[in-house]
């Protein structure tokens, strides 16, 4: 197949689908690939170096008429006229939150790949996971910014100082955001709480930081306390494909302390926090009851270059599975891509999307079909 990879297009997204060793393994596979001129810049990448990997640089509408077109984001207003029935498009979709982009990419036909939900037999999700583990890690640097008074934050360091208490930090949600979030902001010698419903994830997490990091069961009762006291809220609850769950409720965000901050990292799949609104990266934060929230969509992109490394690393076998195989051949081969497979033929093909948005679920096999 013919591989585009247009430049995102999305505000403060500065990554791209594909670094020039990725590019170099699909030719070597026998695809053509079209990246669109200056689509690397944001990630230091130049277009010279994706033609000496064997690209050709191209425009934005040559890039999109490839038969195979992947991307980072959900194709942007902007970018929903390209979508036809004999394309396929690789991306994150993130659809429950973005029902626009569900209903263009149905009524073009376009057979869409989710990167979010493409699942191992073991539930974990490979596309997902290293931009989670970097949004994760972000998160507790944002929020300690965000605490700084200059920002409107309640003046509080992360670690403290010697006899001065750290800030406590509430992190709820215990996979790859959430553990990766406890993580830095634990070495960031802040107080830190990790709560999730799953007792043998804590139990892990337990086993390797020995204490450093307080595990608590989530549940209402456990939630309202610990935000209540929070100096810092980090909101990792994922669904595969569905809308998170609200846990932090409009009314327990009035309990928290003036000039606390809130960083709901579920924001790309409707954020769990009540009231939430997406953000940017050039205006990431508003106030509501005192406290600040921030909720950018995409937060990795702050980070372009090692984003787009880390998302290269993983994505491209699967990119070329499907450049080298086509759709079905590919999905047939590979079954973890199945749960990937989100609309084919103006169909919704994964059932906790078509869930979220209230629309019939077709078997992928009968889809395919």
């Amino acid at each position: 197949m013919i591989v585009g990879v247009p430049t995102e297009v999305k505000e403060g997204e500065h990554r791209v689908a594909l670094t020039p060793d990725g590019v170099r393994e699909l030719v070597g596979h026998g695809s053509r690939v079209l990246v669109q001129a200056g689509a690397g810049e944001g990630s230091s990448i130049t277009d010279a170096g994706y033609r000496a990997a064997g690209a050709d640089i191209v425009t934005a509408e040559d890039a999109w008429a490839a038969e195979l077109v992947v991307k980072v984001k959900e194709p942007q207003a902007g970018e929903l006229g390209f979508l036809r029935p004999d394309l396929v498009l690789f991306t994150y979709l993130h659809l429950a939150a973005h029902p626009d982009v569900a209903q263009a990419l149905l009524a073009a036909g376009t057979t869409g790949l989710a990167y979010e939900t493409v699942q191992l037999a073991d539930g974990s999700l490979p596309l997902l996971a290293p931009m989670s583990e970097v949004a994760g890690r972000l998160a507790p640097q944002v929020g300690a910014h965000h605490l700084e008074s200059a920002q409107g934050g309640r003046g509080i360091l992360l670690g403290g100082a010697p006899g001065v208490r750290p800030a406590r930090v509430v992190v709820i949600g215990a996979g790859n955001v959430g553990w990766s979030a406890a993580w830095i902001a634990a070495g960031m010698e802040a107080e830190v709480w990790l709560m999730d419903r799953n007792l043998d994830r804590l139990r892990w997490v337990d086993q390797i930081h020995k204490g450093r990091i307080i595990t608590l069961a989530s549940n209402r009762g456990a939630v309202e306390r610990a935000v209540a006291d929070a100096d810092l809220v980090v909101g990792a609850v994922l669904v595969a494909g569905g809308r998170a769950p609200i846990v932090v409720t409009d009314e327990l965000v009035q309990t928290m302390p003036k000039g606390s901050v809130i960083v709901d990292v579920a924001i790309d799949q409707g954020g769990c926090v009540e009231g939430i609104h997406e953000t940017t990266h050039d205006d990431p934060v508003f106030e509501r009851h005192g406290v600040i929230h921030y909720a950018v969509g995409n937060i990795p992109a702050a980070v372009p270059h090692t984003s787009t490394y880390a998302l290269t690393n993983v994505t491209l076998p699967y990119v070329a599975a499907v450049a080298e195989r086509g759709v079905k051949k590919a999905v047939a081969a590979h079954p973890t891509l199945v749960p990937g497979l989100t609309t084919v033929a103006g169909q919704v093909t994964n059932r906790a999307v078509a869930d979220s948005l209230g629309l019939p679920f077709v078997d992928t096999a009968d889809a395919l079909a």
